[in-house]
């Protein structure tokens, strides 16, 4: 006999504001086979399971619906609580009336009718529900990071100091991303290189990291817990197990100067077609670039650099490989790219020579930069004016509307070392200083006491095409003072563009490899904002660092560390737990058309061959790898023959709730 009890949540005022919960828990009474309501403040505190636990044994309930919050709040924690009290956890369903139900609506009226529509559904539904049992997997403790930048190299280091497996993936010649960029970070303007680097030497050693740089991943299969992954290994044309990074094949090269522009130079530098991408690279070995080498291109090279390598490493019969690895977690640590000024026609970038884009300014004022720290003119000539621009591609409904976070700490910080290292009279142009971090607001006053000028108003143009284009070999910058209510016009002999963050072009195409979500900006996408900011929507990959959304160094480590404690918990057991609620087969229906396994996104659908005692082939059938299995449904959806259901969601269920409304 189906005894259901149903509990409703006012979950404070969240629900209570427009759901009358003593108005539905009266109505719920008189359900055919209810035999108990009861609502209660916040069911998801230890009073409110209590509170369940003791109705289940006072009623002998066989059915347990919690009107509450979304499942994916609190489903986990009810169905603990009922399980505690004897019943199948799956004999519990969750009526979401908060999400669904009273925060999309204003009146009382409205809200009180849904939420019996909605809790009458989950009723008829736990009528037909059977206990189900869980599924268990095995897991491989091994994680896969896609990133070599801070986040993914903290999050590499983490896992294997935790004792597991990891493979790190870098699709670039060297693992250390933009903050190997960087001269000196804020707020404390340490050394960038001598913090990171210890770090990415660290990763190339550590008996458990299986580095791969110059990689990609192009495919992902499986589930949470038993991934199959593969790499696709991009041709270096030198060995790197046998390289030494002596540096003689870049010394001995046709090409007497550089005259490729240099990426981690920002293309202020130039290098050789064979080059090592900069001194503190990880690994260091050397790469040929195939759009500027002779040899590769045209085949008529003397090849003098292949002549000059001591461990005769360089091979240009090189070809891309593939591997399949196996892991039981992903960590994505992708990064970002700079916003391309390019897109805002009034600052002129690229078109005059002393407008530069802030990664530009860090590559200038580094040591190990193409000026060896000096911070010059393209004629020469030390600045005696700066112009710093924040908010160049953010906080724009005309580019991107979100703020970049980073860009006015780092503006400030480059305007400290413009000040100190040339002593120019150095101007912000901004809109609000947002100095939220630890320090960071006494880093602002500390700027402020070097006299740099601070002027509240986003830069309209940085050239008046009135006059004359130059003025005395100075750039001029147009901009609204908001605070001394007129428009300033200021002659300067340079222009620099704080650039924000945006996602990688790739990160779509990237997020269809790995099955994961992203938003509307192109960010991934998180499970919840604020209670599973590491998770995605998949079970078992997550996210870490500036790949969700702008972050600062810090903000990303603290998450990588964080992403590494979610994948080290999943390998603290040889086995993982499923959900049940996966597809199955009534092979004696299947006709074998496999419509299913055409439609099945995760590849859940095996054929499997019926035999006779004689080993004769009787039928080829479907069935379900329960271990790939999301329980999403187009199989059942597409079946001619009705054959396959997904367990705890049947058609009886599903039509049992249709007609509840």
């Amino acid at each position: 006999m189906v005894r259901i009890g149903v509990f409703i949540c006012q979950c404070g005022k969240n629900i209570a504001r427009t759901v009358k919960t003593s108005e539905v828990a009266e109505i719920a009474s008189t359900w055919p086979g209810v035999v108990h309501t009861e609502d209660y403040k916040y069911l998801c505190s230890d009073p409110g399971q209590n509170l369940i636990k003791d109705a289940i044994k006072q009623h002998n309930l066989t059915g347990v619906v919690v009107s509450a919050c979304s499942p994916k709040m609190h489903e986990a924690t009810f169905r603990k609580a009922v399980e505690s009290a004897g019943i199948n956890p799956f004999l519990c369903e969750i009526a979401n009336i908060r999400e669904q139900c009273s925060w999309v609506h204003d009146e009382i009226s409205v809200g009180t009718s849904k939420a019996i529509d909605i809790i009458r559904m989950m009723v008829e539904k736990v009528r037909f529900n059977h206990p189900l049992v869980s599924i268990n997997v095995p897991v491989t403790k091994r994680a896969l990071v896609i990133g070599g930048g801070v986040a993914g190299i903290q999050a590499a280091l983490d896992i294997a100091d935790g004792g597991c497996e990891v493979v790190l993936v870098e699709r670039d010649p060297s693992i250390g991303g933009h903050m190997a960029q960087l001269s000196e970070t804020f707020p404390t303007l340490d050394c960038s290189q001598c913090i990171l680097t210890p770090k990415m030497t660290d990763v190339k050693h550590h008996p458990l990291i299986d580095l791969r740089t110059y990689s990609e991943v192009v495919g992902v299969e499986g589930f949470i817990g038993n991934f199959k992954v593969t790499i696709k290994q991009k041709p270096r044309y030198v060995v790197e197990e046998l390289c030494i990074g002596c540096n003689d094949c870049v010394d001995a090269c046709v090409f007497k100067k550089p005259k490729v522009p240099d990426e981690f130079n920002e293309g202020l530098g130039m290098r050789k077609p064979v080059y090592i991408p900069f001194p503190q690279a990880t690994p260091q070995v050397a790469c040929i670039d195939p759009n500027s080498c002779i040899q590769l291109k045209t085949g008529k090279c003397k090849m003098t650099c292949a002549a000059a390598c001591p461990k005769d490493c360089i091979d240009f019969e090189m070809t891309e490989t593939f591997e399949e690895v196996e892991v039981g977690a992903i960590i994505l640590a992708t990064g970002f790219k700079l916003f391309d000024p390019k897109r805002i026609p009034n600052y002129h970038y690229g078109e005059f020579d002393n407008v530069y884009t802030s990664l530009e300014m860090e590559r200038m004022v580094s040591a190990s930069g193409p000026t060896e720290g000096q911070i010059l003119l393209k004629d020469g000539r030390v600045p005696e004016s700066v112009a710093i621009l924040h908010c160049v591609g953010s906080r724009d409904r005309k580019t991107n509307a979100w703020c970049s976070k980073v860009c006015c700490m780092y503006s400030l910080k480059l305007a400290h070392l413009i000040k100190h290292s040339t002593g120019a009279d150095v101007f912000n142009f901004y809109i609000d200083i947002r100095a939220g971090g630890k320090s960071y607001e006494e880093f602002y006053d500390k700027v402020l006491e070097d006299n740099v000028q601070f002027i509240r108003g986003r830069a309209a143009k940085v050239v008046d095409w009135d006059l004359e284009p130059l003025e005395n070999g100075k750039v001029v910058v147009h901009a609204e003072d908001t605070l001394m209510g007129h428009r300033r016009r200021i002659p300067v002999d340079m222009v620099i563009l704080s650039v924000g963050m945006e996602p990688h072009e790739d990160t779509a195409a990237l997020s269809k490899i790995v099955n994961c979500s992203v938003s509307s900006e192109g960010w991934f996408l998180e499970r919840h904002p604020k209670l599973a900011p590491i998770n995605t929507m998949t079970d078992g990959i997550f996210i870490a660092g500036a790949c969700q959304g702008p972050k600062d160094i810090p903000e990303s480590v603290a998450q990588a560390s964080a992403a590494a404690a979610k994948a080290l918990a999943l390998f603290s057991s040889d086995e993982l737990t499923r959900d049940p609620t996966v597809a199955f087969v009534n092979e004696m229906n299947c006709i074998g058309c496999f419509s299913c396994e055409r439609v099945c996104p995760f590849g859940a659908i095996e054929r499997y061959e019926i035999r006779d005692r004689d080993g004769n082939l009787i039928r080829t059938v479907a069935r379900v790898n329960e271990g790939l299995c999301q329980g999403c449904g187009p199989c059942a959806a597409i079946c001619p023959s009705k054959c396959i259901s997904i367990a705890g969601i049947t058609e009886e269920q599903v039509y049992a709730q249709l007609g509840a409304v």
